[in-house]
């Protein structure tokens, strides 16, 4: 259940997404269910007008477990021992299992691999899942097989002390080439299913840190490393986005240049240009530091190549 206050006279959908990042489209189903009070009656209209003020309280069903099954799908792995397993997932694999993706997942096929020996931490959905990439982003994903290395990685990610390095291409010049986006992340209020920049002062959303570096640059794109310091949802490609580079092909936060438009459509490619390249940390159970690469995958290596031509 979650209770509180109406922040601004608006209608009631909108008003309680804002109160609960909930996305409307999630409240609308809620009110549809009778789940949702306000002023201590029962809501029926999404669109209704609601006073500042207002008391609410929403009423969430308990979830589902969605427990996986394993699958026999093939993987890169670039490292195992009886506590972890490094893998280098490919651009279009969701993570875990989810409402329209439930299977043929990463964890499907680490279920399979590891014949089930993996951390139980985050229950039947998200096994040894400590950290996640977006489906259509690559490269390399550490997973713990074990609860006391689950702990020790998900201590590291909090703390913000694992390295991670991702490659990226995105449109134009960033001018300085080389430099630090440090901008609040919190979920967009035009459309609750993509993150945006906030305000420096605003009460929700979480601080994030990327510093960036131009490689090599084409006039029309460039090959950006970022090294990031926090790990939000969506980092490089709003942070990206946010200072006018969109990574090309990202659906979500960019527009491709133009006179890059014909390259991509030649090739396919229609994901973010974005590769989780290098990650590193304190293997938990060792103590040592340990560091993976995983090369870049061969679309984005094509692509580099028909806009360097």
């Amino acid at each position: 259940m979650i209770g509180g206050v109406i922040s601004a006279s608006t209608r009631l959908d909108k008003a309680l997404a804002e109160a609960t990042d909930l996305s409307r489209e999630r409240i609308k189903g809620l009110i549809a269910d009778g789940a949702v009070e306000v002023g201590g009656k029962r809501a029926n209209s999404p669109s209704a007008r609601v006073a500042e003020g207002a008391p609410f309280t929403v009423h969430l069903p308990a979830p589902t477990p969605l427990e996986a099954e394993p699958q026999d799908i093939p993987l890169v792995v670039a490292y195992e021992d009886e506590h972890l397993i490094v893998v280098d997932k490919p651009a279009g694999v969701v993570v875990h299992p989810a409402a329209g993706n439930r299977d043929g997942t990463l964890v499907n096929a680490l279920l399979h691999h590891c014949a089930g020996q993996l951390s139980g931490i985050n229950g039947v959905e998200r096994p040894g899942i400590v950290h996640r990439i977006d489906k259509d982003t690559s490269g390399l994903l550490v997973v713990a097989k074990t609860d006391s290395a689950h702990e020790g990685l998900a201590k590291q990610f909090a703390d913000h002390s694992i390295s991670r390095r991702y490659v990226a291409i995105c449109a134009g010049q960033p001018k300085p080439a080389q430099g630090t986006i440090d901008a609040r992340l919190g979920r967009s209020d035009r459309d609750r299913k993509k993150m945006a920049v906030l305000p420096p002062d605003a009460t929700r959303g979480k601080h994030a840190i990327t510093h960036y570096r131009t490689t090599d640059s084409f006039g029309v794109a460039s090959i950006l490393e970022c090294r990031l310091e926090t790990g939000r949802t969506h980092q490089v490609r709003v942070h990206c986005a946010s200072i006018g580079h969109p990574l090309l092909g990202d659906p979500q936060y960019g527009r491709d240049p133009k006179a890059l438009r014909p390259i991509l459509e030649k090739l396919g490619f229609h994901r973010q240009a974005l590769h989780a390249a290098s990650l590193g940390f304190i293997h938990p159970a060792t103590g040592e530091r340990v560091h993976f690469q995983a090369d870049l995958p061969r679309d984005m290596a094509e692509l580099i190549d028909e806009i360097a031509r």
